[in-house]
């Protein structure tokens, strides 16, 4: 059997050697940095994903060495596979800055402004996409789409009003479960995300749409307004488990587990698929074996913490005590000892009604 041949590219004046049949993605991430494109729907591990965002545009000034002549469009490069002696421009160019500025503002012209209470916020692509390349303003003078949210079984939540259309759980239930029982419906700005009769998505692995969700439209319902990422610390984790790896991130705050995640690489991307008993029901620390602190991408809000290595496991420190002279906190409001102006023998935190005129002391003055 004779080697696979190796083709040379160059990718923002850095050249590398891949294997023939790379996409100018891949290949991209094997420099790594700003030099790989983002990516909104591809999923190295789901077949078929990808060419569907446009995010990851990129110039080919040079085609080959065989043939030099540029591309005549901006192409994927998620789909799009390399030729030996290949010129790309990535963020060397003013027509794939121009561009992925363009997709951005299409992808945020239904998205709404949910980043306060979206459980995605400080983890979400589109966020990072955002930052990048989205504008102070929007020129969309029309409504947003809006869809009603819907449970898809009892641990997952679907906000469609959210949804970018990457196809990246359809094709997770697809490949991974055997038994897809939602994808896309209707066609246009009608396309959306749905169970046939809203029925429940109850595989043993379907847990996993949560994690390849690039958006906040799929969340765990067991994680739900409960916390915000930058305030957790992600640890890996594992235990022996009969059905998947077993290997995973705990997000903790002191000894509580708040939730629990496959494990992801610098892309994103699962390294390994988890079930739903590991992903919903093991929420105790004494149910895993921590290996350490797991570590993340120093751009992302959830590094900012510091957490790696000296914080470790215990509970952050409670401010409350720090900046009221070491008094806890008081349940009930007994404001006579502070303001002297209630009825000493009335607590207004127990009463079963608003406070009347009759529960205050006479005015003195």
């Amino acid at each position: 059997m004779s080697e696979q041949p190796l083709f040379k590219v160059t990718i923002d004046n850095i050249t590398i050697e891949v294997p023939a049949g790379t996409t100018i993605l891949n290949a991209a991430r094997k420099i790594g940095g700003e030099v790989a494109p983002p990516a909104m729907c591809y999923y190295s591990k789901l077949e078929g994903s990808g060419g569907k965002c446009r995010t990851c545009l990129v110039e080919v000034s040079k085609g080959s060495e065989k043939d030099p002549r540029p591309m005549p469009k901006l192409v994927a490069s998620c789909r799009t596979t390399v030729m030996d002696g290949m010129e790309v421009k990535n963020i060397t160019s003013e027509k794939v800055i121009d561009a992925r500025n363009g997709v951005v503002e299409f992808l945020l012209i239904n998205h709404p402004l949910d980043c306060p209470v979206c459980d995605q916020a400080g983890e979400c692509h589109l966020q990072d996409l955002s930052y990048n390349h989205g504008k102070e303003g929007t020129r969309f003078e029309f409504q947003k789409r809006v869809f009603k949210k819907h449970d898809l079984g009892p641990y997952i939540q679907l906000h469609m009003t959210r949804c970018i259309l990457c196809y990246r759980c359809v094709f997770t239930a697809d490949q991974l479960t055997g038994k897809r029982e939602h994808g896309v419906l209707d066609r246009g700005d009608h396309a959306e995300i749905a169970t046939f009769i809203e029925k429940s998505l109850e595989n043993e692995f379907i847990g996993n749409v949560i994690d390849v969700c690039p958006v906040g439209a799929l969340t765990d319902k067991t994680f739900r307004f409960k916390n915000r990422v930058w305030f957790l610390k992600p640890m890996d984790a594992h235990r022996d488990c009969p059905t998947c790896s077993g290997k995973v991130t705990l997000w903790n705050r002191g000894d509580e587990v708040y939730r629990v995640t496959a494990r992801k690489d610098q892309w994103g991307e699962v390294e390994d698929w988890i079930c739903n008993t590991c992903r919903f029901e093991k929420k105790n620390t004494s149910d895993w074996v921590i290996e350490g602190p797991r570590l993340i991408d120093r751009h992302s809000v959830i590094a900012q913490g510091h957490y790696a290595g000296s914080v470790g496991m215990h509970k952050p420190t409670e401010t409350f005590e720090a900046v009221h002279n070491g008094r806890k906190p008081k349940l009930l409001m007994d404001i006579h000892s502070v303001s002297n102006v209630n009825r000493p023998e009335i607590t207004l935190s127990k009463l079963d009604r608003p406070a009347h005129s009759s529960d205050f002391k006479p005015n003195q003055d």
